[in-house]
């Protein structure tokens, strides 16, 4: 099966500093993949070039057959290539239905190349926010979501653009334990629809229970691509990552 996501020999620099060097990353559609490593690991640098917010000086990405690392962000999105962030970033003025009216005004009606209809978009932000159990904070302002309610509000933004795949960054940080488990459920529901997922977390059991495939970056180099089971055993992620 050819890759939806494929980065190769992918290199960024900020003046002296190598934040990554050649990475060579392989998504398939319908995978889960889980990406870990330490804090200054390269994590969020590889998410950036991937999607748009950097640009990397070497290697290449494509998305879909099509070459990525040219293209600004919001075309990315529009090819089908979302991602939340770490920390929630919505729109305050907003109401939490508003907020989802973005990405489908500006991302879905772009790539079917039509305008939807007040009703279609509507009905999609509806879908949306009764999937994350947001529905009757429809009407509400992000200020008086509770912090998963806001980590849900993140991942409805970009499930509204009707993604092929998501970038989920750190979702879960900071949250119990039985709001990991929310998070989760919806993650592999959304999976289950056919959406791709890259999860980002430093939470071992919620990316190890999630992932059919981790990959470990260690200061800008991939050190470990592989099942879950035999990622967290390998030496080298032991003594970076987990600790001896």
């Amino acid at each position: 099966m050819s890759a939806l996501l494929q980065v190769e020999k992918l290199g960024k620099r900020f003046g002296g500093f190598v934040a990554l060097e050649g990475i060579d990353l392989e998504v398939t559609a319908g995978e889960r993949v889980g990406l870990i490593g330490p804090n200054g690991s390269g994590k969020s640098t590889l998410v950036n070039c991937i999607t748009g917010a950097l640009r990397n000086e070497s290697g290449t990405v494509h998305f879909d057959g099509k070459r990525l690392d040219r293209l600004p962000a919001h075309s990315r999105t529009r090819l089908g290539l979302a991602r939340s962030f770490q920390l929630p970033k919505p729109f305050h003025s907003m109401t939490v239905a508003e907020n989802l009216h973005v990405p489908a005004l500006y991302t879905v009606n772009a790539r079917h190349g039509q305008h939807l209809s007040p009703a279609q978009i509507d009905a999609r932000v509806d879908e949306v926010l009764t999937q994350v159990g947001l529905h009757e904070k429809a009407n509400r302002r992000p200020r008086d979501l509770t912090q998963i309610e806001m980590r849900k509000l993140e991942l409805a933004r970009a499930m509204t653009a009707e993604p092929k795949l998501l970038i989920a960054d750190e979702a879960m940080a900071g949250l119990s334990h039985s709001e990991v488990d929310d998070i989760l459920a919806l993650l592999l529901r959304l999976n289950a629809q056919g959406v791709t997922v890259i999860m980002i977390e430093h939470i071992m059991r919620a990316v190890t229970s999630f992932s059919q495939r981790l990959v470990v970056l260690v200061a800008g180099r991939k050190i470990a691509d592989g099942a879950p089971e035999e990622v967290v055993r390998n030496p080298e992620v032991v003594k970076a990552y987990i600790g001896e």
